[in-house]
């Protein structure tokens, strides 16, 4: 990727006859008609009144349609894509906290997004041509003066996301073209990606991880983007037949549902081998990857992501170069380091938070110095990850610093409990948690799915008790038929006490 790419729309420099965005039953598009649609329906936004220092909603399910609307918003406004599944109240929400003037939806919308919409919002309907391409028309809201044509530059806002916000208020991350270009370019380079791959899109695309990891990275690349509705595990399979993709990226559950999937496909498997698998969005445990790398015939990296990074800090290489499982790899156009509360720089081996400097890290969040000052030490990110460096300078996480057990001043890594649970063969799926204990402070607790009902208590105890100290054997496992999930299937770990309701202190004695 060349240096005078400073925008998005600038990605989309691909060859203009080859296919840039595909889908089931839809007519394909080339660069060409990508890049001249995008700037057709960024200038019919700006016909409306919208353009550079406003905020435009964006719910549309994943589609070719969001793909298109998502390029045309980030063209000439700031795009704040938000999940298609909010419930009336979070969608208000949403447009109240990033204060924007105007909302995009397919066809006849989504109830829940359209009844949020206040009576000045500028409510616009994005429609499907025979084409493959999309046009834009104002159905409600305030009239505006049309703006003059004006497409963005590389220091514009090109999005606005938020954090997870599992424990306090989300915070607003406003992410700039050049935040995107750097990480795309990160990205492509990391896989090596060009126009001869074609990727298959099945994380969400309200997401730094589709929306970057997946999207922009595969148009930086000149490559073919396939953009389902959305992740099904049972398409799955039928959609690497059709289509023939060289690699796809997604989040832990997604792989793990695939894999279960496998032995049904194995002529599939044979006949359409990935160059390379990627998962992101949470931890993938070193179990999975096993299972993954010798069911697909196919390197699995396991990489490290944020919304502040406009995704991409981390990553394990492709082969030939040595990937470690139970790491995150090392930094891609991103310099990654430990360090400790006071701010100092660690040596490699010591344990501290993971932080991160690059041109890819936004400048701080929107309207909140507090949490810009935590944030940020001397230009550094810090990720509120704890981890080390190994001697190569790859990282191993061993989790969120809030998600870290503090068993009677035992700190506990959940993730090492996790695995060691999922390589049990009764045990499907499995997460470690802590809960209140009177005397301790925190004790251990992991919630399970089983593939074998008649597995025991004392079994899985005894289990855990071959691999780790006894202070990190949980006391009490919770058999559940499914575990509780946010939106972008990340595990929440730090509900799961509250959600069993063992918030008390009941378990203080165990």
């Amino acid at each position: 990727m060349t240096d005078n790419k400073s925008t998005v729309l600038d990605l989309l420099a691909g060859e203009d006859d080859r296919v840039a965005l595909a889908a089931p039953d839809k007519p394909s598009l080339t660069y060409k008609q990508l890049r001249q649609n995008v700037k057709e329906l960024a200038a019919k936004l700006n016909s409306f009144g919208i353009g550079k220092g406003d905020r435009v909603s964006i719910a549309i399910p994943n589609s070719p349609e969001m793909v298109i609307t998502f390029l045309a918003t980030v063209t000439c406004t700031t795009a704040a894509p938000l999940n298609p599944k909010y419930k009336q109240e979070e969608f208000a929400f949403y447009y109240e906290d990033t204060n924007a003037i105007a909302l995009i939806v397919l066809g006849e919308g989504i109830e829940a997004a359209l009844a949020a919409a206040t009576p000045n919002t500028i409510v616009i309907r994005a429609t499907s041509n025979p084409d493959g391409t999309l046009s834009f028309e104002k159905i409600s809201g305030i009239e505006r003066p049309p703006r003059a044509e004006e497409l963005a530059e590389s220091d514009d806002i090109a999005m606005i996301l938020h954090t997870s916000g599992t424990t306090s208020r989300p915070k607003r991350v406003p992410i700039r073209h050049r935040n995107l270009v750097a990480s795309a370019s990160n990205i492509t380079r990391a896989y090596e990606l060009s126009s001869a791959d074609t990727t298959l899109c099945l994380m969400p695309l309200f997401h730094i991880h589709g929306l970057v990891g997946c999207l922009l990275s595969t148009f930086a690349s000149g490559g073919t983007l396939v953009c389902p509705n959305g992740f099904n595990a049972l398409e799955f399979w039928k959609l690497v037949d059709a289509y023939k993709p060289t690699w796809y990226s997604a989040a832990p559950t997604m792989h793990q549902a695939i894999l279960t999937r496998a032995s049904r496909n194995e002529a599939i498997i044979k006949a359409n081998p990935f160059r390379f698998i990627r998962s992101s969005s949470a931890p993938l445990p070193p179990v999975i990857i096993e299972q993954m790398e010798a069911t697909l015939n196919a390197p699995v990296l396991e990489s490290y992501s944020m919304t502040e990074a406009a995704h991409l800090m981390a990553t394990n290489p492709l082969p030939p170069k040595t990937r470690k499982p139970g790491t995150v790899g090392y930094g891609f156009g991103v310099d990654v380091g430990i360090m400790d509360d006071e701010g100092n720089l660690l040596e490699k081996g010591q344990l501290g938070e993971v932080v991160v400097k690059g041109a890819n890290v936004v400048d701080g969040y929107e309207n909140n110095p507090e949490a810009n000052a935590k944030a940020f030490t001397d230009g550094w990110f810090r990720t509120g990850d704890q981890g080390m460096l190994d001697d190569d300078g790859y990282l191993r996480l061993t989790g969120r610093l809030k998600e870290l057990i503090n068993r009677g001043g035992e700190k506990i890594s959940p993730l090492e409990v996790d695995d060691i649970l999922l390589r049990h063969p009764a045990v499907a799926e499995a997460i470690a948690f802590a809960v209140p204990h009177k005397m301790l402070g925190e004790d251990i607790h992991a919630a399970i799915v089983v593939k074998d009902k008649s597995v025991s208590e004392q079994e899985l105890k005894a289990h855990c008790s071959a691999s780790l100290a006894e202070f990190k054997v949980p006391r009490q496992f919770h058999i559940l038929d499914e575990l509780p999930r946010g939106a972008t299937g990340k595990l929440q770990r730090l509900n799961m006490a509250k959600l069993l309701n063992l918030t008390g202190d009941s378990f203080s004695d165990q």
